[in-house]
């Protein structure tokens, strides 16, 4: 069963409690910064546990220094639905303990 989308101002409202996290292009996205590229590939490794876990998968860009992630929802029509603030919520939780800003 797809999940259901969220309303603008539903998006808007949960951003806020996830300081860093924009939204554009019908997506919710998040840039984090890390002390060096050994630490940003094992908080992509991370993040694909809990993706797997969830069952919910993020585009996920790896550069030198940097995790970036963006998420919809592709079963509900590409629109963000509360599977992607769950998943944005996981990571948040986990990012520092990486050292991510």
């Amino acid at each position: 069963m797809p999940s259901e989308p969220l309303s603008q101002k539903e998006i808007e409202d949960r951003l806020r409690e996830l300081p860093g996290w924009a939204f554009e292009n019908d997506r919710i996205f998040r840039t984090y910064r890390l002390g060096s590229h050994f630490a940003a590939s094992a908080l992509v490794a991370h993040i694909a546990s809990i993706q797997q876990e969830l069952n919910h998968h993020a585009e996920l860009t790896l550069g030198y220094d940097t995790v970036r992630l963006a998420v919809n929802s592709h079963d509900a029509g590409d629109v963000v639905t509360g599977s992607d603030f769950a998943l944005a919520e996981r990571v948040e939780a986990l990012a520092p303990a990486h050292g991510a800003s």
